[in-house]
């Protein structure tokens, strides 16, 4: 059976990649559609560092700045690799979520040492700016780009669950979590979902489809795409 990828395009194309290279076979429906703002140059004076929690973060700046040179906080592994992807080379990682990302700043940076930028959707999850405040820093967030989630589930999606061709569903975010519980539902299609396993990225994620009748509910051990699909690749070695 294939694995159901809820991503955007834009982020899953090299999750696909890696999924094939574990020879797992997925297919996208996409419930996010990500829209980049346009907009002058971004004003980078007195910052210090990026905070990037998204790959779609680090798109999002890129197009609207040239400059590499500034040190990147990454929320983990795979934003630090988009951020490398795009030509910074001074990268951190915090390999975690939220939290992890403002405790590698505050043990890493110095609050004197300028301002700290924050490129993200509309929606972020999360409070850096009052976390990050509180120890001093000067927080900035900028706008770059929208997620919206789609208005109904798509075809591909709909198609494979009434056909029982989808064996598990990958979950990278609550949001995502929470539009996949309402288009499944709103479609009559939970009742599919009992011999289909979910695997999140989160316990936080995990909560958002937790009401639905799932076969299983899988969460990674860290919040981590590496941590998550060894422990899909996992399953599937083992067939159950």
């Amino acid at each position: 059976m294939q694995v159901l990828v809820t991503r955007s395009k834009e982020d899953a194309t090299s999750l696909m990649e890696e999924l094939g290279s574990r020879k797992i076979g997925s297919v996208l429906a996409s419930l996010l559609e990500i829209k980049f703002f346009g907009g002058p140059v971004l004003d980078l004076d007195g910052v210090q560092a990026l905070l990037m929690t998204s790959a779609n973060g680090v798109r999002a700046f890129s197009k609207r700045s040239d400059d590499r040179a500034l040190r990147v906080v990454a929320v983990g592994d795979a934003t630090a690799q988009a951020a490398r992807g795009h030509g910074f080379d001074d990268v951190i990682s915090a390999e975690g979520d939220v939290n992890h990302l403002a405790s590698t700043v505050i043990r890493g940076l110095k609050p004197e040492d300028g301002k700290l930028l924050h490129p993200t959707g509309s929606a972020v999850a999360g409070c850096l700016e009052g976390v990050l405040g509180t120890a001093g820093f000067s927080y900035q967030r900028a706008v770059l780009y929208e997620a919206k989630v789609v208005d109904c589930l798509p075809t591909i999606a709909r198609d494979g669950l009434l056909n029982g061709a989808f064996g598990s569903v990958l979950i990278y975010s609550p949001r995502t979590g929470v539009t996949f519980h309402r288009l499944v539902t709103e479609s009559g299609l939970a009742s599919t979902l009992y011999k289909v396993h979910a695997f999140c990225l989160s316990a936080y994620v995990a909560d958002a489809i937790k009401i639905l009748p799932w076969a299983s509910i899988f969460v990674a051990p860290r919040p981590e795409q590496a941590a998550l699909l060894a422990q899909l690749e996992k399953f599937v070695r083992e067939g159950s």
